[in-house]
């Protein structure tokens, strides 16, 4: 994610610099964009990091923007991608070299529609002390249950890659690692959040990083007593009922528009 790959060779039908989003819904385009900036706006990406939603045209193909700063994104931006991690279609512009993690993810999981891969700081040690996994500390974190997985990229690349999901296989490494879960912590790296829809993979990435830091608080003042595996699951049901609740804040915020939906209060 770090490096951009080199650009293509420009398309005979497509001049470089325009937009390749292909078929796509407009307002799916919208909210991805919007996700972008919400992400940056909570402290979850900055300059590096990525997130793309499946094409609900297309679950083959997914949309995700060109190589750049996550809060810089508009809508002619954003591409579109096979499972095979490649531009749809090819395409003059600098692509993510960690579309990878994305592509795999959907290849692997068919009830995943969006995709958060960010640095997010407080997540980070979570990944390299392995003593102590990353768990639900409140209601909010619910969905991340009673540990994270970490996926050790030296089991995939050996003792001297670069960190990044730069190809297939790594990919398809990190998907395993992810299983079935909502969330992977990645060693000296960072996390992917996963979920059934755009709105929930953002939520839970904004909500995997205030559960870390929360964690660690905790940690400084004793032993710190968790959500059960039951208490968990049924504030994470609940709380999928609510993620509207938190886009459209988010959204306002980040973006400068107004409230779209309701939801059940508590």
């Amino acid at each position: 994610m770090l490096p951009a790959e080199r650009p293509r060779e420009p398309s005979k039908d497509k001049p470089k610099g325009e937009a390749l989003a292909v078929a796509a819904d407009p307002a799916l385009v919208e909210e991805l964009v919007a996700a972008n900036r919400i992400l940056f706006r909570q402290g979850v990406v900055d300059g590096f990091g990525h997130v793309s939603v499946r094409d609900g045209r297309d679950a083959a193909r997914f949309l995700l923007a060109r190589s750049m700063a996550p809060a810089l994104v508009t809508a002619a931006d954003v591409m579109t991608f096979d499972l095979d991690g490649e531009p749809v279609p090819p395409t003059a512009n600098a692509v993510y070299a960690e579309r990878f993690i994305h592509s795999e993810i959907y290849r692997a999981r068919a009830d995943v529609r969006a995709v958060v891969h960010s640095h997010s700081p407080a997540v980070i040690p979570f990944g390299v002390v392995s003593s102590t996994p990353l768990r639900a500390i409140y209601h909010m974190g619910g969905f991340l249950g009673r540990s994270v997985p970490i996926f050790e990229i030296r089991s995939a690349a050996g003792p001297a890659s670069d960190m990044l999901i730069r190809d297939r296989t790594l990919g398809a490494a990190l998907a395993r690692v992810l299983a079935a879960g909502p969330v992977v912590l990645m060693r000296g790296h960072g996390s992917t959040a996963v979920g059934g829809d755009l709105r929930q993979a953002v939520y839970r990435a904004v909500y995997t990083e205030v559960n870390a830091r929360l964690q660690m608080e905790a940690m400084r003042l004793g032993p710190v007593v968790y959500l059960s595996d039951d208490e968990a699951a049924n504030a994470a049901a609940t709380n999928a009922r609510q993620v509207d609740r938190a886009w459209e804040l988010w959204k306002m915020t980040a973006c400068g528009a107004g409230p779209v939906s309701g939801g059940e209060a508590l």
